[in-house]
């Protein structure tokens, strides 16, 4: 019995230096999540579908181009 209380008392003696390396504490700013990228994407698709209405509504106002021909090479 005495050896088990011997025990016990050195484990004690053993971890109480370690109870002041934990911790726990709140942070000093608010944590910040930022959800931008989805919030972009989907104004862009928005005034895309916008944009293609509109020209379809005044096909007048906005003549089709001919084709490109940037980036193609010459015929020879």
């Amino acid at each position: 019995m005495a050896g088990l209380k011997a025990r016990l008392a050195l484990g004690v003696a053993a971890l109480l230096p370690l109870g002041g390396c934990i911790s726990v504490k709140t942070p000093e700013k608010p944590i910040e999540i930022n959800l931008n990228v989805d919030i972009k994407q989907e104004v862009a698709v928005k005034l895309q579908r916008d944009v293609d209405a509109l020209i379809k509504s005044n096909p007048e106002a906005f003549p089709k181009a001919a084709p490109s021909t940037l980036g193609k090479k010459p015929a020879q």
